[in-house]
């Protein structure tokens, strides 16, 4: 059965077949969505609550314990953290990935409407929920500033206009605001005034609610119309709350204002945002300067800011998103007033272009390669452009493919398809080798392409099948692994069956039409003999020129009549007779030099089976010792920086030390802008953190890459006194949804939290002490200075006070409590009150508070309570439902993961009781759950080419022999990896796994002509010994065509390239080392498995009874 020949008898069949599948993958090329990696959908939810002026204790206790318990019985949910700070719980919970966003949300909506009565009922808001995807970054940055409006008018724009508006965009999942600075009329009483005035806090807090009401009032419905009623209930400002009336005395109304200080303020003054511009010979800065206001200046310091974070919702087109937005800010700009600056503070759309652009770059250069391979051993156009077909068609149909599966053109993907370059074409080229082959047996082109694709159609199908078993056990990884790579695997199979089908179908029918006769059949010297010559005897330079002469019959130039002076396209002749001469001639030695060694192997087998079991004793040890990653990180042109001063540190000081940090990481060469924020809430937990952004520059303006950029930084931040600064390259694959101050995490559980907080500093100091960790942290703050309040009861009671009044008096004085709201058209304001800031420097000014007792006394704190001064936690943290302390970490340049994880579990066991547990969590533990399946994977896709080998060849021992020259790919690949100092991550795995597909190649190719030898009657020494002399030219073309295709990514070139690299070098050192060996390993494992099947079968034939 001949698969080619309804291709070969029907041509424009098959040429229409390939112009639809042509057609086909450019409509679905158009409509691919870019992005950086595929899409990743973690679903994750965060759930936010306030109480505002409570203790972290009260906010663990009373709002995240009794949530953490509805949260616990939600199906799916794999992982629920929580951080309890002042006045703020945040919990993150983290579900199955086969678990569905909406109905995992729905249940969360239901756990925390059963669980409201549990919770304080003085909260000014029920929990709310938000659905988050920690591995996606925000994409665009934009910042509003003025030096003429305050902030307070600037974030309105921000959140009533930008925000909501922006959140409208097709693909916008959320838009955060950094540095919110919303309106809000602030009360800041004097103690001492209300003292004089015999007025209680508590008096003012109801006489401001009773004051500002916004209430039905009704209609009056007359006879021949109605009227509605409008009260002036509403107090909308500062002023008209000054004017009050809180009391009377003697007659005389006290108003508010008398009792301190009624401001236009904000709701949080203890959170902000700055920005420092995009520097002026940056050449991204003109693009991100487009919408600025004209009267901006670009300014060496920090300018204060509202910040507003984008985040696309998974699946969508990163580009395209943002360009969505930014044709919308010229817009934004006519509405808001031009005294407010706009400014786009970083594009990841940028560094996902370059990315893509440098990869596709790559596709393209590496398409050259392969082509320029062809065209070196063929040396004929006809017979180089054939084979070069099957890339653009296979590469072009899979992007049709890609469409339907819901893929993206991302890193992974072009990765996949920039891999299949080598590949694809294999299949094409031993289709055309064989076919010429019978050319030079003198059949025509029809009768060639007829003989010759049925004689190689088996190969041809063995080798796709096999290829794309490979990646079978790629498919079924589970986890994030498994989503992420099972983009790549499926499209570089698709990309290889395309290709499979192309060289059974369009490669034999152009053969059998335009393939150009062999060269040594049009001249009589330089051609050789013809005995079982390879691809490389075809059609020269020369020859193609003849034929596109209109002489019906051109002469060869020796035979060509007298010249006065050869014309220029003689000359050319013959210097292409003189290159294919040459080349010929070194192809001949190299030939000749193989056939000698190769009969001296042969000959001393049991040596070569020797270094066969010495490569593989070599290539598990190497295994072992190889440093073991993750995923190497990307360059995406930013670098976050989080910072962390004294639990007990002050806003102010803290702004200081936060600027100071931000303006030495601006003046770097390598920095473009920064966008700088401390305060509690967004991505800091607790007042004392803070947050940088730091975009750099283009990166073909820098010559370090974003981790040499963070070492060179480290140490000029680490000067700044009183304040620690933790830098990281964001991760290429953020695992986990906790928010840390370093890529990996080391977490400690126990029920007993006064046992972990005693432990925890011990190992923390223990971590710091080893030489390949760096920015060792915890999000242990037990150090806050605290003013505890002993309630007397007993004297409390006898005055008529309850321990209510006396807490609630506290929290209407410190607390920042909303009293009040002031209902406007566009949005909702709070009335904030507290006493001023000076009465909140020191302990000693509580004493001036004072509680109304329902005799009407005016009761002193100091009456009912002592203070004394105590030091508690800032933070509190708990995992699942148990307290916990989590360590997070970076590794020093050159130092592996693998190699670190034992020895903390070893610290742990150490310094640790039995009581509390340890584990890694994000990226840490993902490694660790990668590595114990990995080595398994690479021995299921092993198992799975053995039973498709095995059952394509109705063989148990011919898929052996195919397969004895893995260990040689292995031991080049880990070797290369040693070589270069790479580590052993899941890029390099996957490049390892994707080896075993390429070199099996060359063992079918040797096996299935040794094969049809043998059935011809020779023996398994000549049947092997003639396949390896006829199969060397296509073996090492094709081996050459795999390894130009992955040379490019080796090389590292372009945005991104370092992510990349280690799958190239596992590619290219298996590829160069086994290439060598497998010439030579595969002949003799041969003959030994030849000699012992011969011998099974007369052990058999033996036992059968007569």
């Amino acid at each position: 059965m001949n698969i080619s020949e309804l291709f070969i008898r029907r041509p424009i069949m098959t040429t229409l077949v390939m112009v639809g599948i042509l057609i086909f993958g450019l409509i679905g090329y158009q409509q691919l969505p870019v992005s950086d990696l595929p899409n990743v959908d973690y679903p994750t939810l965060q759930v936010t609550a306030n109480l505002p002026g409570a203790s972290p204790e009260t906010m663990a206790a009373s709002v995240a314990t009794p949530l953490e318990q509805q949260f616990s019985s939600i199906a799916g949910l794999s992982s629920m953290n929580s951080t309890s700070s002042l006045g703020t719980t945040q919990l993150t919970l983290q579900f199955d990935l086969n678990r569905d966003i909406d109905g995992a949300a729905q249940d969360v909506q239901s756990a925390i409407s059963k669980g409201a009565k549990q919770l304080p009922t003085n909260m000014p808001n029920p929990p709310s929920y938000r659905k988050v995807n920690p591995a996606d970054q925000p994409v665009l940055y934009i910042s509003l500033n003025s030096s003429i409006l305050p902030l307070s008018t600037v974030d309105k724009y921000a959140e009533t206009l930008l925000a909501q508006r922006l959140s409208m965009v097709d693909g916008v999942a959320q838009v955060q605001v950094f540095g919110s600075q919303k309106y809000a009329v602030r009360i800041q009483l004097d103690p001492e005034s209300l003292s004089v005035k015999g007025i209680g806090i508590d008096e003012v807090a109801d006489a401001i609610a009773n004051g500002n009401v916004n209430l039905p009032t009704g209609t009056l419905y007359g006879q021949q119309q109605n009227s509605t009623i409008q009260a002036n209930g509403q107090l909308n400002d500062a002023a008209s709350y000054r004017s009050l009336n809180v009391a009377y005395q003697n007659g005389a109304p006290v108003q508010l204002g008398e009792l301190g200080q009624v401001l236009d303020s904000v709701e949080n003054d203890k959170i902000a945002s700055w920005y420092f511009p995009v520097k002026k010979e940056s050449k991204g800065a003109q693009e991100k300067s487009s919408i600025q206001n004209p009267k901006s200046k670009i300014q060496n310091s920090g300018v204060r800011a509202i910040v507003l974070a984008i985040q696309r919702q998974p699946g969508t087109n990163t580009v395209q998103v943002v360009d969505a937005i930014k044709k919308l800010l010229p817009t934004f700009r006519t509405q808001i007033p031009a005294a407010v600056n706009m400014d786009i503070l970083y594009d990841r759309s940028q560094s996902i272009r370059e990315s893509v652009d440098d990869v596709q770059f790559t596709l393209l250069l590496t398409i050259a390669l392969v082509v320029l391979v062809i065209f070196l051993f063929l040396r004929n156009i006809s017979a180089t452009v054939i084979p070069s077909l099957a890339v653009p068609l296979s590469i072009v149909a899979t992007f049709g493919v890609m469409v339907l599966l819901g893929f993206s053109l991302d890193n992974l993907s072009l990765m996949a398809l920039t891999l299949s370059v080598g590949f694809v074409v294999d299949d094409a080229v031993v289709m055309l080798e064989n076919i010429v082959r019978h050319m030079e047996m003198g059949e025509s082109r029809m009768e060639a392409a007829l003989n010759g694709s049925k004689e190689i159609g088996f190969t041809i199908l063995s080798m796709t099948i096999s290829l794309v078993a490979v990646f079978i056990p790629i498919l079924f990884m589970e986890g994030i692994l498994g989503r992420l790579f099972r983009e790549f695997a499926v499209t570089i199979s698709v990309a290889i069956l395309v290709s499979g089908v192309i060289s059974l179908s369009l490669t034999p029918m152009l053969c059998s039409r335009f393939l150009s006769p062999p060269h040594h059949e049009q001249e009589s010297e330089g051609a050789g003999k013809q005995g079982d010559r390879g691809a490389g005897e075809q059609m020269s330079m020369e020859e193609i020129l003849n034929s596109q002469s209109p002489d019906p019959n051109p002469l060869l130039p020796e035979e060509a009549p007298p010249s006065p002076a050869p014309s220029l396209q003689s000359r050319i002749k013959n210097f292409n007779r003189r290159l294919y001469n040459f080349s010929e001639n070194i192809f001949n030695v190299i030939l000749g030099g193989y056939d000698w060694s190769l009969k001296k192997s042969l000959k001393y087998h049991r040596t070569t089976m020797v270094i066969s079991g010495a490569i593989l004793v070599a290539t598990v040890y190497l295994f072992i010792i190889v440093p073991k990653g993750f995923v190497p990180n990307a360059d995406v042109g930013q670098i976050t920086a989080t910072t962390q001063a004294s639990e007990d540190i002050s806003f102010d000081e803290m702004v200081k030390h936060q600027q100071a940090v931000a303006a030495i990481a601006y003046r770097d060469p390598n920095v473009d802008s920064i966008n700088s924020s401390v305060g509690a809430g967004g991505p800091n937990a607790s007042a004392n953190a803070g947050r940088i952004l730091i975009e750099l520059k283009p990166r073909h303006e820098r010559h370090l890459n974003a981790d040499e950029v963070v070492q060179e930084l480290r140490p000029k931040l680490s000067v700044v006194p009183g304040i620690k600064v933790f830098l990281q390259n964001p991760p290429a694959i953020n695992v986990g949804g906790q928010q840390t101050k370093a890529q990996y995490q080391f977490t400690l559980q126990t029920p007993n939290i006064q046992e972990l907080y005693q432990y925890a500093p011990a190992l923390e100091e223990k971590l710091r002490s080893l030489s390949d960790l760096q920015d060792v942290n915890s999000d242990l703050q037990i150090k806050n200075p605290q003013v505890k309040v002993d309630i007397n009861r007993d004297q409390a009671s006898a005055l008529g006070l309850t321990a209510n009044q006396i807490e609630t008096a506290l929290s209407n004085a410190y607390g920042t409590r909303q009293v009040s709201t002031i209902y406007a058209p566009d949005s909702q304001y709070q009335v904030i009150m507290g006493v001023e800031p000076k009465y909140q420097q020191n302990a000693n000014a509580l004493d001036l508070l004072s509680v109304r007792a329902p005799s009407g006394q005016l009761v002193p704190l100091n009456a009912v309570a002592t203070l004394s001064k105590d030091v508690g936690p800032l933070t509190i943290n708990h995992k699942g439902q148990l307290a916990s302390v989590t360590f997070s970490f970076n590794l020093k340049p050159g130092v592996s993961l693998g190699n670190v994880t034992g020895k903390i579990e070893e610290l742990a066991r150490q310094t640790l009781p039995p009581t509390i547990s340890t584990g890694f969590q994000g990226s840490a533990q993902a490694f660790q759950s990668s590595i114990q399946g990995l080595g398994l994977l690479l021995l299921v896709a092993i198992l799975v080419i053995y039973i498709v080998l095995g059952i394509l060849y109705e063989n148990f021992i011919h898929p052996l022999t195919i397969l004895s020259s893995l260990p040689s790919a292995g031991f080049g690949a880990i070797l290369t990896l040693l070589l270069f100092q790479v580590d052993l991550n899941i890029y390099a795995f996957v490049g390892i796994i994707l080896l075993v597909g390429i070199v099996k190649k060359n063992g079918i190719m040797m096996v299935d002509f040794a094969i049809i030898a043998r059935q011809n009657g020779k023996t398994p020494y000549e049947a092997i010994y003639e396949a390896c002399l006829v199969r060397f030219r296509p073996i090492m073309m094709t081996t050459m065509a795999a390894l130009m295709g992955t040379l490019p990514i080796a090389l590292g070139l372009g945005a991104g390239a370092d992510t990349r690299r280690p799958l190239g070098l596992a590619v290219v050192g298996g590829l160069v080392f086994s290439q060598f060996l497998t010439l030579y390993l595969t002949p003799v494992f041969y003959t030994y498995m030849e000699s012992w099947q011969t011998k099974l079968k007369k052990r058999s034939w033996r036992k059968q009874p007569i």
